[in-house]
């Protein structure tokens, strides 16, 4: 019989690291997914997975099980994404010169008519992608919680530790902020 979450994060904690292993095997699949969502080479997504999972080991004192173990797990990787989001910045801006042909195809289309636009699914996720790359760390955690992993305002301040209206205003200057990008981007081919 297979040992529980719960038995085998207690093993854990009393100095036994190889329990640890199972729980690491388990949830790895979503950590790197989540990881993915916030950096683009594979080498940062398996770092970014690395820490939190040895951030999880060490701060494994600091579960209380109030929660799901993956709850828990799921916010320390969220906040770790932040972290590298944060420590990563640089100057993000995409020029339009850098935009692939399909990406300004769809660019094209969607000024004359953004309805009909639809057609050419992976150039306009390809130039999403070169937008949230482009934002501030706050404003693409935010955006990707919100508009990609389709979280709640509260879930999100629960996941973040902002509080529900710092949120909300974190929100609503992100996606102003993705309008001055795309606006940039018009701007820049059409004038």
């Amino acid at each position: 019989m297979e040992p529980t979450e719960a038995e085998l994060i207690a093993a854990a904690r009393s100095g036994d690291p190889a329990s640890f292993e199972p729980l690491v095997k388990k949830y790895q699949p979503r950590i790197f997914a989540t990881a993915r969502r916030y950096a683009r080479r594979e080498s940062e997504v398996e770092d970014i997975v690395q820490e939190v999972f040895i951030k999880a080991f060490q701060k494994l004192d600091g579960f209380r099980g109030e929660a799901p173990f993956e709850h828990w797990l799921m916010r320390l990787a969220v906040r770790t994404c932040y972290d590298f989001l944060r420590s990563h910045q640089r100057n993000r801006e995409t020029a339009f010169t850098e935009l692939s042909e399909p990406e300004s195809d769809w660019l094209d289309r969607f000024v004359v008519e953004p309805d009909c636009a639809s057609e050419n699914a992976d150039a306009a996720r390809e130039l999403m992608e070169k937008v949230l790359a482009s934002l501030s760390p706050p404003a693409r955690l935010v955006i990707t919680l919100l508009e990609i992993e389709e979280k709640s305002v509260k879930e999100i301040a629960e996941v973040t530790g902002w509080s529900v209206s710092l949120v909300k205003v974190r929100a609503f200057r992100a996606r102003a902020e993705m309008r001055k990008i795309l606006t940039r981007m018009t701007k820049d081919k059409y004038l």
